[in-house]
């Protein structure tokens, strides 16, 4: 903590940089600051900026949260979970091995569509070759929707993985998302080198204990001359409900069900069992995957079941 014992009361403005429970970290200007809500209110994210009343020497609480530029996250039946707010990029980081989800690549596209975020798949461990071939054909379906696919291997060819990512990550403020054993930790560590020790003195700070890995933080990247970039490394998950959509924010959120939208006879047609609809001739053609197809009739169901 730099300079001498601030007054209580002091008005700050910060970024959330990590969450765990109703207790947060926050960042203003290199100042650590440990927060909470006012009241029970947890519908802070990391990657808010926020405006503090200081309490104490290293604590605050959170008065308002600025308005925020995007806002991600998932939900289920009953509630909904923050996973990061005004972020400009969104990769889903995907392995050769072990082999990954297409339902939760998928979810997490659909996810970043309706929020306005730019996605894109980075498919890790490319250095192992039985696999890759599978792979890149899976990621491959992605490639041809327009995500950018990014091919690397971060215990392999570190450097490489570093001169492919920085490009990317540069002025932007994005998050890492995937299943555990992907790599999403090693890329990390290769992007920002002090970040075992951030995540202690985060640990440390939130109260957390040794359990490091459950709470979603934010890194900034070293140097940069367009802009401050980030990185918001969120725990590796199996599951990513989106009960929040709506049906029409579902079919914009296919970008491949954007030139047929408007073409159906019906003109409220949910393009699952409708006569002459043009989504559903489009699958029928081979020009809409059928499993893309699948995952948004049961995101549809989904959507139908919400209780909150």
């Amino acid at each position: 903590m730099k300079g001498s014992k601030k007054a209580q009361g002091d008005q700050l403005t910060a970024t959330i940089i990590a969450a765990h429970g109703r207790h947060y970290l926050a960042d203003a200007d290199g100042e650590k600051l440990q927060c909470v809500t006012r009241g029970k209110k947890t519908n802070v994210a990391v990657g808010d900026v926020v405006h503090l009343a200081r309490t104490s020497n290293d604590q605050a609480v959170i008065e308002t949260i600025a308005e925020r530029s995007t806002l991600l996250y998932r939900s289920d039946q009953y509630k909904s979970k923050l996973l990061a707010a005004n972020i400009s990029r969104l990769f889903i980081v995907v392995a050769t091995e072990p082999s990954f989800a297409d339902d939760l690549v998928s979810r997490a596209l659909v996810a970043a569509e309706a929020a306005g975020i730019e996605a894109h798949i980075i498919l890790n461990k490319v250095d192992v070759e039985e696999p890759l071939a599978r792979a890149r054909e899976r990621a491959g379906l992605y490639g041809a929707l327009g995500y950018p696919v990014h091919e690397l291997s971060a215990r392999a060819c570190p450097e490489q993985a570093v001169e492919t990512l920085i490009p990317l990550l540069s002025g932007q403020s994005s998050i890492f998302i995937g299943q555990s054993g992907m790599g999403k930790s090693s890329l990390i560590n290769l992007l920002v080198p002090d970040a075992d020790i951030a995540v202690r003195e985060i640990s440390e700070a939130l109260d957390t204990g040794k359990h490091t890995t459950t709470f979603t933080r934010l890194y900034w990247l070293p140097g940069g001359s367009s802009g401050r970039a980030s990185i918001i490394d969120s725990p590796g998950f199996q599951e990513f409900g989106l009960y929040h959509l709506t049906e029409g924010m579902l079919e914009r959120a296919f970008v491949e069900f954007k030139p047929y939208l408007g073409g159906c006879k019906y003109y409220n047609c949910r393009h699952l069992a409708e006569p002459q609809c043009a989504v559903l001739a489009a699958v029928e053609e081979g020009r809409i995957a059928k499993m893309r197809h699948a995952l948004y009739g049961q995101l549809l169901h989904e959507s139908a079941q919400t209780l909150y």
